[in-house]
């Protein structure tokens, strides 16, 4: 006779965290603390900050002492909370990645901070995040979370996919990356009320009477130059810091993703999870050559840092990667079947769609010669992207894969792996309807769960989908143009 089952102890993180939680806290509670400083100044009594600060630093180092976890046979706990207790659970089949981060703080203490995905989206207290544990039991840690998708140590070292350069910088001043990070420090200055004070400055004064001195045309100029000239700092300051040192590395099942140089990322996936991948091309990085790479993996998002395996680097490079995961270089560089006549004029008629109607506006407004010029430059700028956007778009079904692609400024190649397609929708609008095209739209547990193919002939829709999953024709719609959503 057996006794009852003894469940694994609560075991706590690392105490090295006790120096790190109250920096946390502090940071967290800036407003607060502010609020705390200028409440003892107009009272004259500093005990206000004192008593803010203790509390700030109090309520961090009661962290460590509430938080637990433990891992079961089924399932992983994580327990929080100080005044209201709170039990996480995620069971270990469901455990899709595990991560790690480590800012610059938690590496100088040997820490890292571990986080389990299981592919829904979690914020906030339903986020699995171990905040901190020690970097070498992380390992580990992994090993077991990840079960059996992770190699025992005695499995030989598997192979280095990619590994930065510092020639990828290049492509980084490509996105609006860095004039986003202006746009958000001038929103940021104003909405703190420190714009109005710098409005009346000295500064101010004296970048007033520059531009006097230099005259509109000159101020504009310069101001602009700085602005991009920042903007171009920015954004490669902020990608070799985010991206420096990344390494992609595959042993046996498992892809290992490292990087950052301040911040330390590490991601591990589970390879047969993955359902294929995403070439992304943004007109800018595809005039250089430049592509990124995401995956397309159950449990993971199809969008955004989450899914990101290569930021942009060489397109072959890119495409050397994506073919090695898939295993099957054809796929990656084989060249797509066209949508036809019918695709081709419904982009041209969109993108000079406007050109026309502000050209007839302009006639009969009579403007001036210079507006007749921008107005030439606009519609040579909308034939261009038509002619591209015609380009780029087709389809390929081959070999277990589905291939599409389509856009111009933000191209698109999905390679999907057919295996994982549980549904297709066939749509069309009124415009397409009249033009004879049709979407198709294949379904999938992985990435951003709809992957589409733009403009396909109407009558070839259904066809594409039993090329790809010959299941459908089982349901009768295999000769239509049109069926009803299949799941």
């Amino acid at each position: 006779m057996t006794g009852p089952a003894v469940e694994p102890a609560w075991q706590r993180l690392s105490p090295r965290m006790l120096l790190v939680h109250p920096v946390h806290e502090v940071l967290q509670q800036i407003p607060l603390l502010i609020g705390a400083v200028v409440l003892g100044s107009a009272t004259g009594n500093s005990w206000w900050t004192i008593l803010a600060l203790a509390a700030t630093v109090g309520v961090g180092l009661a962290r460590w002492f509430t938080t637990g976890y433990r891992i079961e046979p089924d399932e992983v706990q994580l327990r929080t909370g100080l005044l209201q207790r709170k039990v996480l659970s995620v069971p270990r089949n469901r455990i899709r990645s595990v991560s790690t981060d480590a800012r610059l703080l938690h590496r100088l203490l040997g820490l890292t901070v571990l986080r389990i995905s299981t592919g829904q989206e979690a914020k906030g207290d339903t986020a699995f995040a171990l905040d901190a544990v020690e970097a070498q039991q992380v390992p580990r840690l992994r090993a077991i979370l990840l079960a059996d998708a992770v190699p025992v140590a005695d499995t030989p070292a598997g192979r280095e996919l990619a590994r930065w350069q510092p020639s990828w910088l290049r492509y980084s001043p490509l996105s609006l990356t860095g004039l986003a990070m202006i746009a958000a420090a001038v929103g940021v200055v104003y909405q703190a009320g420190a714009g109005a004070a710098l409005e009346d400055s000295a500064v101010a004064r004296s970048g007033v009477a520059v531009a006097e001195r230099l005259g509109v045309l000159l101020s504009v100029i310069v101001v602009v130059a700085a602005v991009l000239l920042a903007s171009v700092v920015l954004s490669v300051s902020r990608s070799l810091l985010t991206y420096g040192n990344l390494v992609l590395r595959r042993d046996s099942d498992v892809l290992n993703l490292q990087h950052g140089l301040v911040r330390l990322r590490e991601h591990t996936y589970d390879m047969r999870r993955m359902r294929g991948g995403t070439l992304r091309e943004p007109l800018l990085v595809r005039a250089f050559g430049g592509a990124r790479l995401d995956a397309v993996m159950t449990g993971v998002g199809g969008e955004g840092e989450a899914s990101l395996l290569l930021p942009p680097c060489p397109a072959g490079t890119a495409r050397a990667v994506l073919a090695e995961l898939i295993d099957n270089p054809g796929v990656v560089n084989a060249a797509l079947l066209g949508h036809g006549p019918a695709a081709v004029r419904r982009r041209w008629t969109r993108a000079l769609t406007l050109p026309v109607v502000l050209g007839a506006a302009m006639l009969v407004l009579g403007v001036p010669a210079w507006a007749w010029a921008l107005w030439a430059v606009l519609a040579v700028a909308a034939g261009c992207l038509a002619a591209d956007r015609s380009r780029s778009l087709g389809h390929l079904v081959r070999d277990g894969w589905l291939v599409a692609r389509a856009g111009s400024v933000e191209r698109r190649r999905d390679h999907l792996d057919t295996a994982g397609i549980i549904g297709w929708t066939v749509r069309q609008t009124f415009f397409q309807r009249r033009a004879g095209v049709a979407t198709l739209i294949a379904a999938t547990a992985a990435g951003e769960k709809r992957y589409a193919v733009l403009d396909v002939p109407a009558t070839q829709a259904w066809a594409v989908a039993v090329a790809a999953s010959p299941w459908v024709a089982d349901n009768g719609w295999a000769g239509g143009v049109a069926g009803p959503e299949l799941r």
